[in-house]
C-alpha cells in the first residue's frame, strides 16, 4: 500500500541553521522538497565526490585485472588515497600516451634498421653529409645520374637511400628519430614495465576500495546536507540575531508524532497539513513479507507509482508469475530455476541469515512455473508419448493431447485452447483494472464511465475470440454487441461529470470522441497482445526441440553421448536465457503497460527518501 504523507513547514532561528538541519538528519523521517540550488560549500563537496567516484571507479577495474593480497596493503586515509590513485592513473594515461608515440615512431624506423642517428651528425662535421630520403620509386627512377646517391634498401613503392652532399630539389628527407631502433625499444619495455608497476600498484590498492565507498557516501550526506542548507529560505530586512529560516518537506502520516516531538525538544516551529494538489509528495510503499518480494523487480525497472497512483504491487506478483511460467513453459526448467534458487539463497543466507527477496520471487516464479509446465504436459519440450504416466496424470484435459483425433488436429485444438486461455487472463487483468478505477471514483459519477469501459471490454472479449480464434467455435453473442456499444456510449455520458452541469459535461465528453474512439480500438489489441504469452512460450518450446532433435541425430556410440550432451546442455541453457529475455520485454511489458495503461497509470512518482544520516559498512 501506499504510505499516506503529510506536508510539514519547518521554522527555525536562521543562526540555529545547521544545528536544527544535523538535529533532523539524524531524526530521519522528513523527505525534503529538491530545490535546484547552489553554494560554494555545495561545489566544493560536489568536486570532491566527482574525484572520489572516479578513483573508485578506477579501482574496481584494476581489482578485476589481478587478485590483491590485503594483507600486505597499510590503510590509509580516504583523501589520500583518491589523491593517490588519481595521480597514478594519470601517470599511467601519461606513459600510455608516450607509448603509443614510441611504438608509432619504432614502426616507423624500422626499414632503416639499427642506427646511431648522432652518427650522421658526427659525419657532416668531419665534412661528409648524408641526407636520408624514403622516394617513391618513380622519383627515384627520374633522379639526375649527377647525384650521388646510395641506396639501402627497397620495396614494391619506396626506396631507402642517402644522398651525399646538396639535398635532392622538391623533396623531403626522412626525418631522423631522437633515437636508434635500440634504443627506441629499451625505452618502449621500460614504458610498458611502468605501466605495468602502475597496474599493480592499483590493484594493491583495490584492497581499501571500501575506504573510498564510505567516503563517497559521507559525501553524498554532506552533498544532500549542503543542499538543504542552501535551500532553506531567510527573512530578509531582519537583524542577524532574529532571522529566521524555514524549509519545507513531507512525512508519513504514522511520523508526524515522532517530528512533534523532537520539535517540541528543539524549539521548531513546526506545521504539519495535508498535500496540496499541486504538491507532489513522494512514494512510500508498505507491503507485508510476501508481497515484497515482487520490490525488486520495480527497482530493476527504476519505476515508482506516482502519490496519487496505484499500488499494483499484488496483482503485479500475481500476474507476473503467471506470464513468468507460461513464456518460460518448461517445468524442466522451472526446476533448473528452482535448484538454482535454493542454491544461491543457502549460499546467501550464510552471510545475511535470511533468503533475499529477489531469491524468494525466483523460488515463487519456478514454482508457478513448474505447475504450468506440468499441466501441459512440457518437460524439456520431450514429446508428449514419451513421458512416463505419472507425468501424463498431471496433463489437465483441455491441454491433453486427444488420442481419437489426428496428431495436429489434436495439438491445434491444444494450441487453440492455450490462446483461449491467454485471452480469458487478459481479459481478467483489464477488467481488475477498471474495477479499481471504479472504486476510485466513488461516489463520483465518473465511476459510471470506468463501469462503461468495463463492458467494452468484456464485450471485446468475445469478438476477440471470433475473430482470431474460431469463427464457427465462437460466435459473437448479440449480448457483446450491445455491451461495447452501450459501454462507450456510457463512458461518453459520464466521463466528464465532475460537478456542474450535466448536459454541459457530455457535450465537454464528446469533444474528445476520436482518442476516446481510438482508446476503444486499443482496448481491443490490447486483448489480443495477451497472445503473446501463448506465441513466446510456443517458440521456445520449438527452439528446445529442435536441440533434441540435433542430439537424437547423432550416430549411435560414445560421440553420441558426449556431443549430445554438450548440444543439450549448451542448447537448452541458450533457450533459457532467450525466454528470460522475454520474460523482461513481454511479462513486464503486460503489466506495465496494457494493464497499468487501463488504471491511467503514469509511474511519475518520486522515490520518498528521507533526509538521514545512512549506515555505513564496516570492514
Amino acid at each position: 500500500m501506499i504510505v499516506p504523507m503529510k506536508k510539514v513547514a519547518l521554522v527555525v532561528f536562521d543562526r540555529e541553521r545547521e544545528a536544527s538541519l544535523e538535529a533532523l538528519r539524524k531524526l530521519g523521517v522528513v523527505h525534503l522538497e529538491r530545490k535546484n540550488v547552489s553554494s560554494d560549500g555545495l561545489s566544493s563537496v560536489m568536486e570532491l565526490k566527482i574525484q572520489a567516484e572516479h578513483a573508485l571507479g578506477i579501482l574496481r577495474n584494476a581489482a578485476t585485472k589481478e587478485e590483491t593480497n590485503t594483507s600486505i596493503v597499510q590503510k590509509t586515509e580516504p583523501a589520500a588515497l583518491i589523491q593517490e590513485v588519481l595521480r597514478l592513473a594519470d601517470q599511467k594515461k601519461q606513459e600510455q600516451e608516450l607509448l603509443a608515440a614510441d611504438i608509432k615512431e619504432l614502426h616507423r624506423i624500422a626499414a632503416w634498421g639499427d642506427f646511431e642517428p648522432a652518427s650522421l651528425e658526427d659525419l657532416r662535421k668531419q665534412g661528409i653529409t648524408l641526407i636520408p630520403y624514403e622516394l617513391p620509386k618513380k622519383v627515384y627512377e627520374k633522379l639526375d645520374p649527377a647525384v650521388s646517391i646510395i641506396v639501402l634498401s627497397e620495396d614494391k613503392t619506396l626506396v631507402r637511400c642517402v644522398v651525399v652532399g646538396d639535398p635532392i630539389p622538391g623533396e623531403q628527407p626522412f626525418a631522423l628519430p631522437e633515437l636508434s631502433y635500440s634504443a627506441l625499444s629499451n625505452r618502449i619495455a621500460q614504458r610498458k614495465q611502468t605501466i605495468a608497476d602502475i597496474e599493480k600498484k592499483l590493484s594493491e590498492l583495490s584492497s581499501q576500495m571500501y575506504l573510498i565507498e564510505r567516503e563517497l557516501q559521507r559525501l553524498n550526506e554532506q552533498a544532500e546536507f549542503e543542499a538543504a542548507k542552501a535551500s532553506m529560505e531567510v527573512t530578509e530586512d531582519t537583524p542577524p540575531e532574529l532571522a529566521i529560516s524555514w524549509i519545507t518537506g513531507y512525512i508519513p502520516a504514522d511520523a508526524a508524532g515522532k517530528l512533534k516531538r523532537a520539535a517540541a525538544e528543539y524549539g521548531w516551529a513546526l506545521i504539519i497539513d495535508d498535500p496540496n494538489e499541486g504538491d507532489r509528495p513522494p512514494t512510500l510503499v508498505r507491503n507485508p513479507a510476501y508481497i515484497r518480494i515482487v520490490q525488486p523487480i520495480f527497482d530493476l525497472l527504476g519505476t515508482v507509482p506516482g502519490y496519487h497512483e496505484y499500488d499494483i504491487s499484488m496483482s503485479f506478483l500475481v500476474f507476473f508469475s503467471l506470464f513468468f511460467a507460461m513464456i518460460i513453459g518448461d517445468a524442466g526448467y522451472g526446476v533448473l530455476i528452482l535448484l538454482l534458487s535454493l542454491y544461491f539463497g543457502f549460499k546467501g543466507k550464510k552471510k545475511t541469515g535470511k533468503f533475499a527477496d529477489g531469491i524468494l520471487l525466483l523460488l515463487l516464479l519456478s514454482s508457478v512455473t513448474i505447475i504450468w509446465g506440468a499441466i501441459n504436459g512440457t518437460w524439456f519440450a520431450l514429446p508428449y508419448d514419451s513421458l512416463p504416466a505419472f507425468l501424463k496424470a498431471l496433463v489437465i484435459p483441455p491441454f491433453r493431447p486427444n488420442p481419437s483425433l489426428a496428431p495436429k488436429e489434436a495439438a491445434r485444438l491444444v494450441q487453440q485452447n492455450i490462446k483461449h486461455l491467454c485471452f480469458i487472463i487478459g481479459t481478467v487483468q483489464l477488467v481488475w483494472a477498471h474495477m479499481k478505477n471504479i472504486k476510485k471514483a466513488l461516489p463520483s459519477l465518473t465511476a459510471f464511465a470506468q463501469l462503461g469501459w468495463l463492458s467494452m471490454v468484456l464485450g471485446l472479449y468475445f469478438l476477440v475470440l471470433n475473430l482470431v480464434l474460431d469463427k464457427t467455435a465462437f460466435p459473437v453473442p448479440p449480448f457483446a454487441i450491445w455491451m461495447i456499444g452501450g459501454g462507450l456510449a456510457t463512458y461518453f455520458v459520464f466521463a466528464e461529470q465532475k460537478g456542474g452541469n450535466f448536459i454541459a459535461n457530455i457535450l465537454k465528453s464528446f469533444a474528445n470522441f476520436l482518442p476516446t474512439f481510438l482508446s476503444a480500438v486499443s482496448s481491443f489489441s490490447d486483448i489480443i497482445s495477451y497472445i503473446r504469452l501463448f506465441a513466446v512460450g510456443l517458440a521456445g518450446f520449438a527452439i528446445a526441440e529442435s536441440f533434441n532433435g540435433m542430439a537424437a541425430g547423432l550416430p549411435a556410440g560414445m560421440v553420441r553421448i558426449l556431443a549430445g550432451a554438450l548440444i543439450l546442455f549448451f542448447g537448452h541453457g541458450l533457450n533459457l536465457a532467450m525466454s528470460a529475455l522475454s520474460v523482461v520485454v513481454h511479462g513486464v511489458r503486460l503489466n506495465m503497460l496494457e494493464y497499468s495503461g487501463h488504471l491511467g497509470m503514469e509511474w511519475s512518482g518520486v522515490k520518498y527518501s528521507p533526509f538521514a544520516v545512512k549506515e555505513t559498512a564496516q570492514q
